[in-house]
């Protein structure tokens, strides 16, 4: 069973209508739209506003069919965009001077999409917490989209086990090309064997940077579980 919460789908959808209509208009308040900001917003907004769950598409349908309350959401999740850029904009955010030297150079690229995974105690299935978990490849800790997201991540009890990582991009030299990029994790926490779990994600290289994180653009590991040590062995061996 898969949990979507419709909200985070239309305050994405909408933080992307407003920055592209900041940029067609020329923005005549100089307002900052970079991927980070709104990222920003999009957190800002959804701070805000009611989460909206369905389960199935039978409730996706029944949302459909909610015409006047989803004008009137729309256009209050609408509002708090235009806010939230405002807000955020006053404030001066210590990602932009990497926003800019990344911008410096206009070679084609492979986005990495973002990594999702989660980690469990293997005796009970109950979320780690306090685990470090570090992303690598070719055995080098992975350096991040931007100052936001943390290479190693320490799992925190609000997160229930999950932990996330953006990889920042990797230049080429065309556009379309097909590359395999081999990561691995490495989760340790204290009374626990460390884990170590490697991967490959497949990307098309392309001619701009993805700025704004999106859902669609994800890589979904399997859930991870860690046991004490020698445990594991042993459930094998007895067959439990």
């Amino acid at each position: 069973m898969e949990i979507h919460n419709i909200t985070e789908e239309i305050v994405i959808q909408k933080v992307k209508e407003v920055c592209d209509i900041i940029a067609r208009r020329e923005n005549p308040e100089k307002l900052c739209t970079c991927g980070q900001c709104r990222l920003d917003t999009v957190c800002y907004v959804l701070n805000r506003v009611p989460p909206h769950y369905v389960i199935s598409n039978r409730g996706i349908a029944r949302i459909e069919t909610e015409s006047l309350n989803r004008q009137q959401e729309e256009a209050d999740i609408t509002a708090l965009v235009h806010e939230g850029i405002r807000r955020i904009n006053a404030t001066v955010r210590p990602y932009h001077k990497n926003e800019e030297e990344r911008g410096a150079d206009n070679s084609p690229v492979f986005n990495i999409p973002t990594i999702i995974g989660r980690a469990f105690n293997g005796l009970n299935f109950s979320p780690l917490e306090g685990a470090e978990i570090e992303l690598y490849r070719n055995g080098s800790l992975v350096p991040m989209k931007d100052v936001n997201w943390q290479n190693p991540y320490r799992l925190v009890s609000n997160t229930e086990g999950t932990f996330t990582f953006w990889p920042d991009v990797v230049h080429t030299d065309e556009t379309g090309q097909r590359q395999t990029f081999e990561y691995s994790v490495r989760i340790s926490t204290q009374g626990f064997e460390d884990l170590s779990h490697s991967f490959r994600i497949p990307v098309i290289s392309e001619h701009d940077v993805a700025g704004a994180f999106s859902m669609q653009r994800t890589f979904k590991l399997p859930d991870l579980y860690l046991f004490p040590p020698g445990l594991e062995d042993d459930r094998y061996i007895t067959g439990e």
